[in-house]
């Protein structure tokens, strides 16, 4: 049965196939007779024909098994669901006992063959279209070919105008001789161009100096090079060329020097553009494969290639083509190169130094961004010669006479008119080439995002780099038209008048601390303990040493002073010498040092100077870690400091722990203060109060720097280097064994030592395995902080002896290790060190007169941003006594941050850190008014000590009882009390006003009744002293010529004496003291003489027609100020009027005081001048004080008020949502 229903079914496919195959064939006859693309071919390579054949027969099966399903459906009372109809239908099941039971229904289709029916209706369906739309295809497909051949015509259009952008003159060259003759007319070009500028600015008055290019790799990838600064020795490239990575300060001398090449890639990867790299390696492949038509290989000399790091042989292919290294002669110095694919002459990459005899100066490069104080943030390009837009009446009219010249010259010629009408307007137009008629000036192009401006190279003071600290991506450039730049300056002048403020109320109260200053009758103690001083001090030293001296001994209020000297460059002289003298006075002095190695050094250098095995006998100790109150020796040493058994204490952080406590401590001195952090900075608040502060750092944090340049901290600098002293040759490149074998082999070559260090101590045993596998038998020895006590300080000392050959250490020893053996210093992972680390590092090598060298290996996949300009300024800043240049650069990189309690770097970036700070002077001097600074030592010259309180130790030693010994001595039988008369001579030496003067002398009187004679005399020289101070006059003594008395006072200025003059009777100067300012103070070309008794003229002393505005003004009087301020200090080692030639500086002058006056009535004379002048000096200044610091106060109270208010409406808010 079931065989049999089998057969019965396929013979009913077969059928019905058979019947589908003859009704397909009459379709496909129709349709071929009706349809002439029947025959077609569509997708897959089906002939259509057949693809009709098979939809046709198809549907027709699918129709016929529905239409027997329907009838028989209908008819049966049985029927069933369409899956069981699947079923049964595969098993040949009829289903039922009606009529259809035993006739076998043909097989539904199968899903694969239902997709393949619908995919063969998809294609029949788009094969019609096709043959619909034949025409229409046709057509698009020739549009679309002639729209593609334009496009390939514009294309290559576009690439040869870039090409020809890229490459300017040098696209149409055949052949390297070509480009070397246009090489050669460009180097006279620029040659003759600079010369014309140089002279041009020489001529306005501003030395102008083309910097060398900056060096850029044109692969765009990280360089491998090596970026090296520093001069001489025997480099391990084999030349000894000074580097300067960005060109800063070469002059354009021809030494060929060297430029470093330090370029890393900053992060990762990043996308490349769609035009950039293919098109700009096609343009060098090309220049590399031009041909060498006349030049044979012998002629094609070694080549440098662009990294400078090492030299190319160029060789002649045997095509006549130049190998692959003959492009990158295209990079060397003399030519032009390719940067960011574009081919840039050497004058476009060129850098400026424009400077003044003023002192202003700035140094930009092409792409530098700079701000000008009009019009904002720009970007520098380049220096042109043009005609200059404004005349001065002279030029205008000698520009005048040179023109009739021409006409007149050219009538005598019978030149005819039309001739003479077109030379006529040619003046004053750039077709106008001599040099009076038309005259030119170098001009400095800026440009802005809407506009180019050129700023005349007289005028480039104001202009300034952009440094905004902490902002680290680049500024938006201004718009020259419009008010967004004032309004943003607005802003920063109104938040720099607010930082005035604070900073003078910061003055008040810092005036109202006082502290018994150090006896000047000591001071020849002070000066037999320099004599031990092993080397000759340089000039920047001995101003330190008298900058001290003056906070010290000549000053009522605590010293708090910044020096800032290079490594190696004498502060801790400095320290020695204030260490000793407060000793000396009985004072207790403090040495803090950040690591117990520098403190270890410091305490052997002191006990060897002045401990108890020498003359001085102090009694010396160190405090440091592991020394803790918990521990016997600790609390010994902690009781004997506060005992004052220990005359000077040198330690670490556990000097400012909470149990220390010092006994009439006098001095703190901080080394590398840069070390500490917040809290030991509060903490030393605490210590510190009424306590002189002297702080050492070669790199101050940023936040010190900043407050010394604005005037908040007192600040000297040590520039000069010792003798014999070289440069440290820097090396910035990335990682690579090869290097670290090299440098240590030519270390230990010339019988040296190395310096190994790494970031942190787990890199350590990796980096000793390195060594160890480079060198099997070389001597390590290891130095780091997490040792057993004085483990660290076994090894270095160890090393110190020549034991070992390398120093593998952490940053324990980037302080207090002083070796001249070591001159070589390799820093793995310089990227993860800070500025001030590495400048520090780099200080411990070049300790002798031998040539040292510096390793910064660093890993490009971990360089950051601000890394990378860390790496560059080690590359950058290499000279000698760069330490605050470092300094600034770091400020510049991670920004001031918060100055007073207030955020300010917000406001500097808008306008930069410069402008900000020139902003922040002047608003500190709108503010102060009369800003004449004061004195605080005065040198009286005149004949028999007279005027004098100086102690002479020539002629008294330390014996007070010598007549005429010091001024301000008080007689031991008026106050008998030793403390007491120290005291009182100490006010008295120091007061501040003859007023406050006189308030001491009425209490003298009270307490210790009528003052001798002797002393009556001797305080009018109190009184003179006074008075010069409040002045500015550092210097009194005779014209022996004339007999004049002259006052030196290099800090005065015409609108000082203008403002003094308003406020004295009759508004006029005292009559008998005159007074005189050189000719670059004054707005004239000949010396301003203002004689006294008569009434001035303001307006003509303070207007300069030279001046369009009042910034202008400023700046020409700004820096001469700074200048003047620098001889103030020196004053006091001046011995006779001849050795400085006075008439170079503002001065008072007393007609005939040296002829006319008896000795001994000289003071009395200059009292009666200068009383009346110095009191409304002093009573003005004291005026500006309070009044910011009541503007300072109410500033303080309306921000508590409104964070008050704030708060409340927070809070009310808060309480209304629970509710």
């Amino acid at each position: 049965m079931e065989d049999g229903r089998r057969r019965r079914t396929i013979d009913a496919t077969t059928t019905t196939t058979t019947t589908t195959a003859s009704l397909d064939e009459r379709a496909l006859g129709a349709a071929a007779a009706t349809t002439p693309a029947a025959a077609a071919v569509v997708g897959g390579g089906v002939p259509l024909s057949k693809l009709y054949a098979d939809v046709y027969s198809d549907e027709l099966s699918v129709r016929s098994a529905r239409e027997r399903r329907s009838s028989s459906s209908s008819s049966s009372s049985n029927y069933y669901s369409s899956e069981d109809d699947v079923d049964r239908s595969t098993r040949g099941d009829g289903g039922g006992d009606g009529d259809g039971g035993d006739y076998e229904y043909p097989p539904p289709m199968s899903p694969q063959r239902e997709m393949a029916l619908a995919r063969k209706r998809d294609l029949l369906q788009n094969g019609r279209f096709n043959e619909m739309f034949a025409e229409e295809d046709a057509a698009n497909a020739d549009r679309q070919d002639r729209i593609r051949l334009l496009l390939e015509e514009d294309d290559r259009a576009w690439k040869a105008e870039r090409r020809k952008r890229l490459l300017g003159k040098y696209a149409d060259v055949g052949s390297w001789e070509e480009v070397e003759r246009l090489m050669d007319e460009d180097r006279t070009k620029e040659a003759r161009e600079t010369k014309m500028k140089v002279d041009l600015a020489k001529r306005a008055g501003v030395t102008l100096t083309m910097l060398e290019p900056v060096e850029s790799s044109s692969g765009g990838g990280p360089s491998s090079s090596s970026s090296s600064a520093g001069v001489g020795g025997d480099a391990p490239n084999g030349d000894g060329n000074d580097v300067d990575g960005k060109g800063r300060g070469n002059n354009n001398d021809g030494d060929n020097k060297k430029k470093s090449t330090f370029n890393p890639s900053i992060g990762v990867t990043g996308r490349a553009s769609w035009f950039g790299a293919d098109d700009d390696i096609d343009l060098e492949a090309e220049f590399q494969s031009l041909p060498l038509r006349a030049r044979s290989a012998s002629a094609a000399a070694d080549v440098d290639v662009v990294n400078g790091a090492r030299t190319a042989n160029v060789d002649v292919a045997g095509d006549g083509t130049m190998d692959d290294n003959i492009g990158n002669s295209m990079n060397n110095d003399d030519g032009p190169r390719f940067v960011n694919g574009r081919l840039t002459s050497r004058e476009q990459l060129m850098g400026i130094s424009v400077g003044s005899a003023g002192g202003w100066s700035l140094e930009v490069f092409p792409g530098d961004f700079v701000v000008h104080r009009k019009y904002g943030i720009g970007k520098y390009e380049k220096t042109v010669v043009k005609p200059k837009s404004k005349l001065s009446p002279d030029e205008r009219a000698a520009a005048e006479e040179r023109r009739k010249e021409i006409v007149n010259g050219l009538m005598r010629e019978g030149k005819q008119l039309e001739e003479i009408q077109r030379v006529v307007e040619t003046f004053g137009t750039d077709r106008d080439d001599d040099p009076i008629s038309n005259p030119l000036s170098t001009f400095l192009e800026i440009n802005y995002s809407d506009a180019a401006v050129h700023v005349p190279i007289d005028r480039a003071y104001r202009l300034s780099r952009y440094r905004a600290g902490d902002t680290v991506i680049k500024p938006k450039l201004s718009r020259v038209k419009g008010e967004a730049w004032s309004k943003a300056k607005l802003k920063v002048e109104v938040s720099t008048i607010q930082m005035a403020e604070d900073v003078l109320a910061l003055y008040a109260t810092r005036e109202t601390l006082s502290r018994p200053p150090f006896d000047p009758s000591l001071e020849g103690r002070v000066r037999e303990f320099s004599k031990s001083f092993a080397f000759e001090p340089t000039p920047d030293q001995r101003k330190c040493f008298e900058d001290v001296e003056n906070d010290m001994v000549w000053r009522s209020r605590p010293m708090d002073r910044l020096i800032c000297g290079d490594v190696g460059f004498g502060k801790t002289e400095v320290a020695m010498r204030a260490l000793f003298r407060a000793v000396v006075n009985g004072r207790q002095a403090a040495l803090l040092a950040p690591t117990g190695v520098l403190a270890a050094q410091h305490y052997k250098n002191i006990i060897k100077r002045m401990g108890e095995g020498t003359e001085h006998g102090f009694r010396i100790a160190l405090l440091r870690g592991g020394m803790g109150k918990n521990t016997k020796k600790g609390r010994e040493l902690r009781a004997a400091i506060s005992a004052g058994e220990v005359d000077i204490v040198v330690g670490t952080h556990a000097l400012l722990s909470n149990g220390m406590a010092f006994h009439d401590l006098g001095l703190l001195t901080i080394d590398e203060e840069q070390r500490f952090g917040v809290n030991q900075k509060e903490r030393l608040k605490l210590i510190c109060n009424c306590v002189d502060v002297l702080t050492l750092s070669a790199t101050p944090i940023p936040r010190t720097l900043q407050m010394s340049l604005s005037g908040i901290r007192d600040t000297s600098t040590i520039r000069s280097p010792p003798p014999m002293r070289k440069p440290t040759v820097s090396y910035v490149q990335e990682f690579e064994e090869r290097l670290v074998r090299d440098a240590i082999e030519r270390e230990l070559a010339r019988d040296g030592q190395c310096y190994y260090v790494v970031p942190r101590i787990s890199q350590l045993e990796e980096a000793q395995n390195l060594l160890k596998k480079i060198f099997p038998k070389l001597r390590v020895i290891q130095a780091h902080g997490r040792m057993a006590r004085g483990t660290a300080e076994e090894n270095v000392a160890a090393f110190a002896e020549g034991n070992y050959d390398v120093l593998l250490a952490t940053t324990v020893i980037e302080n207090g290790v002083d070796i001249p053996r070591v001159n070589t210093m390799i820093i793995q992972n310089a990227q993860a060190f800070g500025m001030s680390t590495l400048y520090q590092l780099r200080g411990r090598v070049g300790r002798s007169d031998l040539q040292a060298y510096a390793y910064f290996f660093h890993k490009n996949d971990f360089i950051t941003e601000q890394s990378a300009q860390r790496l560059q300024a080690m590359a950058d800043l290499h000279e000698l006594g760069s330490g605050f240049d470092v300094a600034n650069r770091d400020l510049e990189i991670r920004g001031a941050g918060s100055l007073l309690g207030t955020e300010q770097s917000g406001m500097a970036a808008r306008v930069g850190f410069d402008l900000y700070m020139r902003m922040l002077k002047k608003s500190m001097r709108q503010l102060r008014g009369l800003d004449l600074p004061v004195v605080p030592r005065s040198n009286v010259l005149l004949p028999g000590g007279e005027g004098s309180i100086e102690w002479d130790d020539d002629n008294h030693g330390t014996n007070r009882d010598l007549a005429g010994c010091s001024s301000y001595l008080i007689p031991e039988s008026y106050i008998q009390d030793d403390k007491e008369r120290s005291r009182e001579e100490s006010l008295a030496r120091l007061a501040e006003s003859t007023q406050r003067l006189v308030e001491i002398t009425n209490t003298w009187k009270e307490t210790y009744g009528a003052m001798p004679v002797k002393l009556q005399n001797n305080l009018k020289a109190l009184h003179l002293h006074t008075c010069l101070r409040q002045l500015g006059i550092d210097v009194v003594g005779l014209d022996k010529s004339t007999g004049d008395c002259i006052l030196r006072s290099p800090g005065l200025r015409p609108r000082h004496w203008a403002m003094i003059c308003s406020q004295l009777p009759k508004g006029a100067p005292p009559k008998g003291l005159d007074v005189i300012f050189p000719a670059r103070f004054t707005f004239s070309d000949y010396d301003t003489e203002i004689t006294g008794g008569r009434r001035l003229d303001l307006e003509e002393l303070l207007t300069n027609p030279k001046y369009n505005d009042e910034d202008e003004e400023w700046d020409a009087l700004d820096e001469e100020e700074v200048e003047a301020m620098k001889e103030i200090s020196s004053a006091v080692n001046i011995k006779s009027l001849s050795e400085i030639e006075v008439n170079n500086y503002p001065r008072f002058v007393v007609k005939q005081l040296g002829k006319t006056v008896k000795d001994g009535a000289r003071v009395d004379v200059l009292l009666k001048v200068l009383l009346p002048t110095s009191k409304v000096v002093f009573q003005k200044q004291n005026r500006d004080k309070e009044k910011a610091k009541v503007a300072a106060e109410l500033r303080e109270k309306r921000d508590l008020i409104a964070k008050q208010k704030k708060e409340h409406e927070k809070s009310s808010r808060r309480m209304g949502y629970q509710y």
